[in-house]
């Protein structure tokens, strides 16, 4: 089992932990956690506050189709772990916003995005290697939104190897059609800052009303109904490759991610802790079975 946090701070209650969650937060309380310079700017800045070295660090790739939590569960791992959060979703945001000249990957990268095309293998990973850093960052990291395809899978084993590191899982997070369906479609963003709230589950406290710009709350197109399930097909013929590449390498760990963030955060460290003690992914957790979105 993970060892238990260090620290005395209490979190929200919506994210409390409980006696199975025993997992550490950042060691050091003065570190800005949400400093991510080098992941989100590139190879030419480095963190303001490197992260210490741990006793013990975690690599973990989360992979799962849209409105499946990754996010959430990334940001959760991130904190408890004391690992970097490396989105690839949060490079893209902030290179658009960006006022300094992007890399020519990224350059790359935000042209075939504006063309609403999708971005090649080759591009994506010119990206990463320009990154290079923060996956050598001695306090680990959960990669979200990276790999998503088979080809950027094997090139990051690739470059792991060669660096000499090794992930410690792969945690794939499934839930039905239906409930993926839902969970869009409710989701409003504002046309100026591009806050993300939900009908049910994150309402603004204005219908229709940005709660921190005051910028009108719309539904995008690919939330809709029509075009839901058009991406979870997309992305299920696309990710099935990768899926079962990394169920070979024997690191593949399905949680279901139904019920709070913090219900499947527990899932998944449970999971994760019991795969490095004993060097598998425990049988109740792999569920090659499963039908992620039937």
């Amino acid at each position: 089992m993970l060892p238990p946090r260090a620290g005395s701070g209490r979190r929200p209650s919506a994210h409390r932990k409980t006696d199975r969650q025993r997992v550490p937060m950042n060691q050091n309380n003065g570190h800005n956690q949400n400093d991510r310079t080098a992941w989100l700017r590139g190879s030419s800045v480095r963190c303001e506050v490197p992260r210490p070295p741990r006793s013990s660090v975690w690599r973990v790739v989360l992979v799962g189709a849209p409105g499946v939590g990754k996010g959430t569960q990334a940001a959760l791992l991130s904190d408890r772990l004391g690992t970097c959060h490396l989105s690839t979703g949060d490079v893209f945001r902030a290179a658009r916003i960006s006022a300094k000249p992007p890399s020519p990957a990224m350059a790359a990268a935000l042209d075939y995005v504006r063309q609403g095309k999708l971005v090649p293998d080759q591009t994506v990973w010119e990206m990463v290697r320009e990154r290079i850093g923060c996956l050598r960052c001695l306090g680990g990291f959960v990669l979200d939104g990276f790999p998503r395809t088979l080809a950027q899978a094997d090139s990051l084993r690739q470059l792991l190897q060669k660096e000499r590191l090794q992930l410690d899982g792969v945690v794939n997070y499934v839930l039905p059609v239906s409930e993926i369906t839902q969970r869009l479609s409710g989701r409003r963003t504002c046309e100026l800052c591009k806050a993300v709230f939900h009908l049910t589950q994150q309402p603004s406290r204005h219908d229709g009303v940005c709660d921190h710009c005051g910028g009108r709350l719309y539904q995008r197109e690919d939330d809709r109904p029509g075009s839901i399930a058009v991406r979870l097909e997309a992305y299920e013929r696309s990710t099935e490759p990768l899926i079962q590449f990394y169920r070979n390498l024997g690191l593949l760990t399905v949680i279901v991610a139904s019920g709070s963030p913090e219900e499947i955060f527990t899932r998944t460290v449970t999971a994760l802790a019991e795969q490095r003690k004993n060097g598998r992914t425990p049988l109740e957790y792999n569920l090659a079975k499963l039908t992620p979105y039937a």
